[in-house]
Order: structure tokens, then sequence, then C-alpha cells
């Protein structure tokens, strides 16, 4: 997990080849990062943090689908230090004992400091993240968090005591729209080879329904692109186009529809007949109160 890695540039080949479209178009820099100006805007304390490549420990806390491991990697990309992923779901005190091991023996021998990454933290247990404190206490590692939960609940107190916390908001509709457009743009981490047109109004559809989320806008924006067909026969033009709202929502109501099949169990004739008869009483009882 820890040994020797691969050159940068062939990871990042293997990202692109098998990713989905949002991590795909991950942002590598600071300008390509899009949205929470209220920490990432110019002056901020936190970009002045990555910039300066001062940052210390930190979690990021915040809804999915908001940047929180797209900016652990901006950091990656921007920071002289040593940067090593981990994931709380399964993640050891083993793994953690070796990342800090390796940690100390990088400072020792090129004088470089080592950044864990620890997505999902609050999947960590007490006793893991108590494995964190000592190595974070004396600088042998800086911690950066991401977490969908408040981290003063989710996370132990002493290691929120060590680190500084940054609460990152549900993206605005005009910077899903920006994401989407850029990826149809982007011939080589996104989708500009199919040549697709995403009119005004498909764009703020999907933007609106993935309710901040850039993932599920992406990646809803992915599967309209590839299940679209050429809307002209003609040989001159070889584009695609998603140019209406019932285009887009089609696709996205199918995608709903099967995600909800896949996760409700099937009913059999009994519970079918008394699932009727309970939302014969729901109807009646909303329209008796107003609803």
């Amino acid at each position: 997990m820890f040994a020797d890695e691969p050159p940068k540039e062939r990871r990042e080949e293997r990202v692109l080849a098998d990713a989905p479209l949002a991590t795909r178009m991950r942002p590598r820099t600071l300008e390509e990062f899009v949205g929470q100006e209220h920490l990432l805007g110019p002056g901020k304390l936190l970009r002045r943090a990555i910039e300066a490549d001062r940052l210390s420990s930190a979690i990021f806390h915040g809804p999915p689908g908001v940047g929180k491991t797209s900016l652990a990697e901006v950091i990656a990309n921007a920071t002289k230090a040593r940067f090593v992923r981990m994931s709380g779901v399964g993640g050891s005190v083993a793994d953690i004992r070796r990342a800090v091991s390796l940690a100390e023996d990088w400072r020792r021998r090129y004088d470089a400091r080592t950044i864990l990454f620890i997505d999902e933290i609050h999947r960590f247990n007490r006793a893991q993240q108590d494995a964190l404190l000592p190595d974070v206490e004396r600088g042998v590692v800086r911690l950066v968090g991401a977490t969908t939960e408040n981290p003063m609940f989710a996370v132990n107190g002493p290691l929120v005591s060590r680190s500084q916390l940054f609460a990152l908001e549900p993206l605005q509709i005009e910077h899903l729209v920006t994401l989407m457009r850029r990826s149809l743009a982007d011939a080589e981490r996104g989708l500009g080879s199919f040549r697709v047109k995403l009119d005004d109004d498909a764009a703020e559809h999907l933007a609106t329904i993935s309710d901040g989320d850039a993932r599920r806008a992406l990646n809803a924006l992915e599967i309209g692109v590839r299940t679209s067909r050429a809307r002209s026969r003609r040989r001159a033009y070889n584009g695609r186009r998603l140019s209406t709202i019932e285009r887009v929502t089609v696709t996205t109501t199918r995608l709903a529809r099967s995600s909800k099949a896949s996760a409700d169990p099937i009913p059999t004739r009994r519970s079918t007949g008394s699932r009727r008869c309970c939302m014969r009483a729901k109807t009646r009882a909303s329209s008796h109160a107003g609803w």
C-alpha cells in the first residue's frame, strides 16, 4: 500500500482510462478548482496556506461531491511534501503505523515532509484515530482528513483540536454548469471527443437536480452523452446534442428508477395489497389535511 509508487504520469494515465468522468475531471491546480470561494478566494486563509506550502493539519467537512477529495489532490500537486492517501473504510492501525514509519524515514533521509490524507476519516474508530495523535502532535505527518459528518461529533476531540476545520458548501448552479461545459470541451480527460452540444436549458436542469453535487452532475452528464444518438443523419455532422430538458430528464429518471428498484425489496402479494391499502389511507388523510 505504501511501497514505492509508480511515476506520477503513469498513475494519471491509468486513472484517465478507467475512472468515471467526475474523477477524471478533478482539478489539478487551484486555478482549475471551481467553487468554495469563501475558502479559496484571493487572500483567503486556506488559499494562502496552500500557495505558501504552509498547510498544517486540517479536516475538510461537507456534503458529498463538493470538492473535499479534489482539494486534497490540489494540495498534493501544489505542495512539496510527500503525499500518502488512505481510506477510512479500509485503513487499519497497522497501516497508520506503517505510514508514520515511512514518513519518519523520508524526513530523516530526504528532509521531506509527509501529508497523510484520510478520506472518510469519520469511519476510523476511536483506536485508529488515537493512533494518529502522537505523530500529528510531533509533526511527523500533516493530517488532511475529509468527512461528510460534523467533525465535532464524528472525530476525536484531541484530533480536532490539533487540526484546522474547513467547511465546504454545496456548489451553486453556475459552478456545476461550468464544470459540465469544461468536461464537454476537454478532449483529453473529458467528453470533448464526442462533440456534444449542451443547451442552456438542459445544463441548468442537470445542475438543478444534482443538488450541489458535482459528482452527481458529471456522472449524469456522462451517461447522457454516451447514451444519446445523433439527431442528424447528414454525414457532414457527426456530433451529438443534448438540447432539451426532456432528453436529459429521461436519462436521469431512468437512473433514479433503476437505483430505487435495486434498493427496494420485491414485495409479496400480501405486502403489495397492504401497501395499496396504506397508500389509499394516506391519500385520504392527505386530502383532508390540505396537502
